[in-house]
């Protein structure tokens, strides 16, 4: 959340953007996004010097989409429907050939996110387990598969509002289940997980667990007052899945992945 553009979506993003040839980038780029993927991208796209297009869900934070504006990005509105965003996605690249750069079904995008784990254990190699979100499945891709080759012993568990559990749905069934447009104050975690995220997670992660959607806020102002400092509600859904299930974790040293901070700050 200390991230330059508030969130960790900056890492995999700065990762796709400046690993394309000059020949992809001309175009520009362009990606559907909720908000810090969309934030992460125009940044990015800033920094290279391109173009960059965000198609944004008419549901998005107002918070969020100032944001992308501010760092002069073009905005394409679309439903919040997963048909929708697919389809608006691909009728501005067929229009403008930029290239997309998908929130987190892309290599390049998880191979950034799983940095977060390089850094995570420098500072605590001896932990137990780590907890992190799961939206579509970028960040925890990236961190599980990065904890499995330098630190195998240590289990990566995800955290969803109960509100939008694909993701525990899909790993217990073993295939894979669409997010349901879930009403969940958790913004960042309501998409579905990618085909390239899913087989990922299926192999290394070890368990997901979720939160109560009535605990979100309530563990997002603990952690502001307690942290001084800006939390963003699908950043507190770890400390809200282990509060509920703290008898998972008793006498193991947990890890919380606190992946963003875009939201106007409570005090």
């Amino acid at each position: 959340n200390l991230q330059r553009s508030g969130s960790f979506k900056i890492r995999g993003a700065v990762n796709a953007v400046l690993s394309l040839s000059d020949n992809k980038a001309n175009n520009g780029v362009v990606t559907v996004s909720s908000g810090n993927h969309g934030t992460a991208l125009s940044l990015a796209a800033k920094i290279r010097g391109i173009n960059a297009t965000v198609v944004l869900p008419k549901n998005a934070l107002p918070y969020k989409r100032k944001l992308i504006e501010n760092l002069g990005a073009k905005i394409v509105e679309c439903e919040a429907r997963v048909e929708s965003r697919e389809k608006t996605l691909l009728e501005v690249q067929d229009t403008t050939g930029a290239t997309v750069i998908h929130p987190y079904n892309d290599y390049q995008i998880m191979s950034g996110q799983g940095t977060v784990a390089l850094e995570f254990l420098e500072q605590k190699p001896d932990l137990d387990m780590v907890l992190v979100p799961i939206g579509g499945g970028g960040l925890i891709s990236g961190i599980a598969v990065t904890v499995s080759e330098i630190a195998p012993k240590i289990n990566v568990v995800g955290t969803e509002p109960a509100l939008a559990d694909d993701a525990r749905q899909s790993i217990a069934k073993k295939k894979l289940i669409p997010s349901n447009y879930p009403d969940t104050v958790a913004d960042g975690l309501r998409t579905s997980l990618g085909a390239k995220t899913y087989p990922i997670i299926l192999k290394y992660v070890k368990d997901i667990i979720t939160a109560p959607e009535q605990n979100i806020l309530p563990t997002m102002n603990l952690l502001t007052k307690t942290l001084k400092d800006n939390i963003e509600p699908s950043s507190a859904v770890p400390l809200a899945a282990l509060i509920e299930h703290k008898h998972m974790f008793k006498d193991k040293k947990v890890g919380i992945i606190i992946s963003g901070g875009n939201y106007p700050l409570v005090y």
